[in-house]
């Protein structure tokens, strides 16, 4: 500490990079870079600064070069998720639409809670050689640009005027995102011209620091009010959300609801909390649930959600429960605990629920309540069974869903998205071990799996090397996003990626059609101004970006492609096609709200938008 008073003269790039260099997490006792690289594509607005920065420290950030930056965005989000957002990574843009592609990834990390440092161009400062290029002009706020929309999707924004700003942001940014309540996208824009001044900086902010995540203990009054509607109630349920994981609070989790023999169900984000064949584990629940999960949710009197934000998905747009039941909302963020009237326990997920433990005594749940809530679990495990088995109908997500599950090895990651595929994963998926699952359905974004599957092969190499990440996807993402094919095989960061054609976007024609619809615009058969019908070769398109690739035509040859793509030392792509009308998971899936037409030409549309309305009556009102 001899240096308090000491500087070094650096630019704002340098001193970006070199205080991001010095920043260290300790997970489990051993400390390690919380900033685990970046993904950087260089243009005017980042290349000459931010790029001189990076190249003299690639070796403690190294940057991983992406081929859209908006991939960029979602593999630093995949990383984050399977490090539990203890580490992240930082997207590097340049200035106009190389940044202005990072707002759908930046909404993604936000919707998700994940934390993601944003480092991007901005215009000049001094604004002598305006307009320059790719600069959006707004004539009445010259201050106003691209960089103002992420405003809306970073839980932290800072634009750099000043070089001695960064001494305050810096620390600000990484204090957002590793703060378990606010956890988020950080943003910080860098004015072309500011990246290269210098200034004298206090060599102390330089210093290595150490972080740990805070565990906020909750309110004894709030445990104590918990406890007695919990120790009240006659038909508890637990929620367990993707918290649960973040919080590092499985064991927890599982030692609370075997003390008091509760009934677990999983949101889609806390999928994986529970092994499949725990005796507590109820199912997911809600509109891409399981009947079983979904058929105790509407008789239970006490709800106890941990971890979790109640997304629409997760509550069948709140006609998932009863109107009486009571929730109890166990959360870090104030924001999630109180929705929908709740009681609340604001606090660490692993620290509350031991304090819950203690206060609830020796309360267990009706003896019956378990039996039912079992016995609804059984049933459905006979019908996922039936639903993946191979030669129960043409070949469908589902049966692709359970050559993997049955052939894959049990710390092997899973990665979903958008689409019909995380309904599909989220219903049939049976857990083989924790934390192994990661379905994104906050932001349900198309593209996220290939780019995604990157992320989480990085974090994934880092920790758990010998195992496989497994990206699902339909071929309407795969033609949205695929490009980071490509960047796994330059890195080697081997993904297995199985492309399931179902000929368009083949979930929402579905919807369409149950809402009365034509088939129109989503599968390419249907579309109008398709007029040159053609299938797309997946299989020669992958290769083509260096991976190794082929095509099956059946389930069977799925499983044995797939232990091909095992043992392959290089990212694998299997496709397969299945059918876009039949083969969907028909069973377990609650109410959910959509916007129908009120008035139609169509008899058809009007009648399932009565329908549709007929079963709204369940729906709590915010109570």
């Amino acid at each position: 500490m001899g240096h308090q008073n000491e500087t070094i003269k650096l630019t704002v790039a340098q001193a970006i990079v070199r205080y991001l260099s010095a920043q260290y997490i300790e997970i489990d006792g051993e400390k390690t870079r919380v900033c685990g690289g970046g993904f950087g594509i260089f243009g005017h607005g980042n290349v000459t600064c931010l790029g001189e920065a990076l190249f003299n420290h690639k070796d403690e950030l190294p940057l991983y070069r992406g081929q859209n930056e908006q991939g960029m965005g979602f593999a630093a989000a995949a990383y984050a998720k399977a490090h539990l957002r203890r580490r992240f990574m930082f997207c590097t843009a340049s200035a106009g639409p190389g940044t202005a592609n990072l707002l759908t990834s930046a909404a993604l990390a936000h919707a998700n809670r994940l934390p993601v440092l944003m480092l991007c161009g901005d215009t000049f400062n001094t604004r002598l050689p305006d307009p320059v290029l790719q600069q959006l002009e707004h004539f009445g706020d010259p201050t106003f640009g691209v960089n103002d929309a992420f405003k809306a999707v970073s839980r932290f924004w800072d634009r750099i005027t000043h070089p001695a700003q960064i001494i305050q942001s810096l620390p600000a940014a990484l204090a957002t995102m590793l703060d378990p309540a606010d956890c988020g996208p950080a943003f910080i824009g860098l004015p072309q011209d500011v990246q290269g001044w210098t200034y004298d900086y206090p060599v102390a902010f330089f210093d290595e620091r150490v972080h740990r995540i805070r565990r906020q203990a909750p309110d004894d009054l709030e445990i104590r009010d918990a406890a007695e509607l919990l120790k009240s109630a006659k038909r508890p349920m637990i929620i367990a959300g993707g918290g649960v994981q973040y919080s590092v609070a499985v064991a927890e989790l599982t030692s609370f609801a075997e003390a008091h023999q509760i009934p677990v169900v999983e949101t889609i984000a806390g999928r994986a909390n529970l092994i499949a064949t725990h005796d507590l584990n109820i199912g997911p629940l809600g509109v891409t649930g399981s009947d079983c999960a979904n058929n105790i949710a509407e008789e239970a009197d006490v709800i106890l959600a941990v971890g979790t934000r109640l997304q629409d998905f997760t509550t069948g747009s709140w006609t998932a429960f009863s109107k009486t039941a009571k929730i109890i909302g166990l959360n870090v963020a104030r924001h999630d605990a109180a929705k929908h009237m709740s009681a609340t326990i604001v606090g660490d997920a692993k620290i509350s629920l031991i304090n819950l433990d203690e206060a609830m005594s020796d309360y267990k749940s009706p003896t019956e309540w378990i039996k039912n809530a079992r016995s609804e679990r059984a049933k459905w495990d006979d019908y996922v069974a039936q639903n993946v088995s191979i030669g129960n109908g043409p070949a469908s997500y589902a049966q692709a869903i359970g050559v993997v599950n049955e052939n894959c090895s049990p710390r092997d990651r899973i990665v979903a998205a958008a689409g019909g595929l995380p309904a599909e994963v989220t219903a049939n998926w049976r857990t083989l071990d924790v934390g192994t699952v990661d379905v994104e359905f906050g932001f349900s974004c198309m593209g996220y799996e290939i780019a995604g599957g990157w992320g989480a092969r990085i974090a994934q190499s880092e920790t758990e090397p010998n195992q496989d990440t497994i990206v699902f996807t339909g071929d309407g993402s795969y033609l949205l996003m695929n490009s980071d094919l490509y960047s796994s095989v330059l890195t080697q960061k081997k993904m297995i990626v199985l492309v399931l054609d179902n000929g368009g976007f083949a979930v929402i024609n579905k919807l369409q059609n149950n809402t009365g619809n034509e088939s129109f615009n989503n599968l390419i058969s249907d579309t109008p101004t398709a007029t040159h019908q053609v299938s797309v070769d997946f299989e020669t398109h992958a290769k083509s970006m260096g991976a190794l690739a082929e095509t099956v035509d059946s389930p069977a040859g799925l499983k044995d492609a797939f232990a091909r793509a095992k043992v392959a030392e290089q990212t694998y792509v299997i496709v397969m096609k299945v059918d876009p009308y039949e083969g969907w998971t028909t069973q377990g899936h609650a109410w959910w709200e959509v916007g129908t037409p009120h008035i139609s030409e169509s008899d058809r549309v009007t009648h399932a938008h009565q329908d549709w309305e007929a079963t709204r009556q369940r729906q709590r009102k915010g109570i």
